[in-house]
């Protein structure tokens, strides 16, 4: 997925995954994934998606400031 914001450009293509956490399973209404990334400069995103009951019922990449990429390191 790509995703524009603030003129900055988000690719889960081509970044790498620092953790990734799921729950519940493929085609549960409540289960979702959620996956940090981090960018060649050092920028980090969350991409979100799930089912349709779910905290993430839309995919959707998020950016986030190294201080919030480690709080939800430290959550996760």
């Amino acid at each position: 997925m790509v995703k524009v914001i603030r003129k900055k450009v988000y690719d889960t293509d081509a970044s790498v995954v620092v953790k990734k956490v799921t729950s519940g399973v493929w085609g549960d209404p409540n289960g979702f994934e959620t996956t940090l990334y981090t960018t060649e400069d050092g920028s980090f995103f969350l991409y979100t998606n799930g089912g349709e009951t779910s905290p993430y019922p839309v995919e959707d990449i998020v950016a986030m400031s190294k201080v919030n990429a480690k709080k939800w390191l430290e959550e996760n």
